[in-house]
This record gives structure tokens, C-alpha cells and sequence, in this order.
């Protein structure tokens, strides 16, 4: 899938203005947060943010900068989610979880060293994920999507778990963000 279609999908699930009382974000429109919006430059009112806005920063912050486009390149499915969890809840979020995932499925090492979990996508989470799809193959990617989509539903849980307030954002999160990937077209 093309990342002008991920950013189509991922608007048009984020809706347009927001302005929920229990959202710790503030007001949104696109889904991108009043905060994300200033760090960018835009200084106008949230209601007004626009959408040519969101998916430059959307193509910039939470595709290119994080590297997903390199991972692309290997597994566009997994690709996919690590941008819609980026967006979610931060690309080294993201990151991190593509990581865990491959030092846990390296077989102790036997058949990749193991990487570090430093939320940043470089040249050795890209030979570790170049070695497990290797090793893997095809069903390789469809694990990596189970094992990432693992962290985010537990992480999703506990958020709820330890903020009351969240639980007015789980069965959404949960509905909207885990879902597999071939049956949205990723």
C-alpha cells in the first residue's frame, strides 16, 4: 500500500475536530494534536488545521523520519501498522515494538545478534528484520504484525488500567487500531 492511501485511511479514521474532555491531547483535527500542529508552525485555531497540513506531517514525522519507508521496502504490511501505532502513540513506541519483536524471535541469537531497543529504525534493525524474513519468509511479516499488534493491545489495556479516563478511548483503540492489516488493504 502507498502512503498517500495510509494517510487517506488514517484521516479519514481520525475524523476531523475533536475536542474529547477526557483526552489528555487537547483538541485534534486529522488526528494531529494541538501541540504537534504549534511544534510544526501552524498557529491558527485547531477547527481550521488543514488537511494538506496533517498528511505533510503525517508523510514527514510518521513515515520518512522514523524510517518506516525502509521497512516498507522488506514488509509493507508490518510497515503499515508501524506507522498507524506511530501515529497513535509515538514512532519510537513503534519502533521499540519492531525491535522487542526481533530480539525475541532471533532464536537466542542463532539467527541474528540482538538489537537494541532504542526506538530508532538504523542499519542494525534493518539487517535484523533482513535475517528474520530470511529465516521466516512471508509468514515471517504476519508474526511481526501479531507480535507488534501483542504490545500494542497490552500497552492499550494498561494505559486504561492506570488512567480511568482512558476507558472512554479503549474499545475504539482496540476496534480501530488492531485490526489485520490484509483485510484493510495493507
Amino acid at each position: 500500500m502507498e502512503i498517500e492511501t495510509m494517510i487517506d485511511d488514517l484521516i479519514a479514521r481520525e475524523g476531523g475536530f475533536v475536542d474529547h474532555p477526557a483526552d489528555r491531547g487537547g483538541p485534534t483535527r486529522w488526528g494531529v494534536t494541538e501541540e504537534t500542529a504549534r511544534a510544526s508552525g501552524y498557529r491558527g485555531a485547531m477547527r481550521d488545521y488543514p488537511r494538506s497540513a496533517a498528511a505533510s506531517l503525517y508523510r514527514s514525522r510518521y513515515w520518512l523520519a522514523p524510517r518506516f519507508d525502509a521497512v516498507a521496502e522488506r514488509a509493507p504490511r508490518l510497515a503499515a501498522e508501524l506507522f498507524d501505532t506511530g501515529v497513535n502513540m509515538g514512532p519510537a513506541v513503534a519502533s521499540g515494538f519492531l525491535q522487542r519483536a526481533l530480539t525475541a524471535l532471533n532464536r537466542q541469537g542463532r539467527d541474528y545478534a540482538d538489537i537494541a531497543v532504542d526506538g530508532r529504525i538504523g542499519p542494525r534493525t534493518l539487517a535484523a528484520l533482513d535475517a528474520f524474513l530470511a529465516v521466516r519468509g512471508d509468514r515471517g511479516e504476519i508474526v511481526l504484525l501479531k507480535a507488534v499488534e501483542a504490545m500494542q493491545g497490552e500497552r492499550y489495556l494498561r494505559l486504561a488500567e492506570q488512567r480511568p479516563a482512558n476507558e472512554a478511548f479503549l474499545y475504539g483503540w482496540l476496534a480501530n487500531r488492531l485490526a489485520d492489516p490484509v483485510e484493510n488493504g495493507a
